[in-house]
């Protein structure tokens, strides 16, 4: 029974720590969400444009040499 009631007073304690804690929070404001979006999406785009790039000069390389000794 009495660490039921410490429980309790734990999680209270807790939730007043989070509320606490989620004041001091500095929320982003729409546009700076907006244009961190943004970036995420361009870096992501060229990066996925350089691995595509670099993968088929690989592919080629590959098949260049295959081709060359294979024959």
């Amino acid at each position: 029974m009495a660490e039921e009631k410490k429980v309790k007073k734990d999680r209270g304690r807790w939730f007043r720590e989070m509320r606490s804690e989620l004041k001091k929070v500095v929320w982003p404001t729409p546009n700076k969400v907006a244009k961190n979006t943004g970036t995420v999406i361009l870096y992501s785009v060229v990066f996925g444009a350089c691995i595509w790039i670099f993968d088929g000069v690989a592919a080629l390389l590959i098949k260049t040499l295959l081709n060359l000794f294979a024959a």
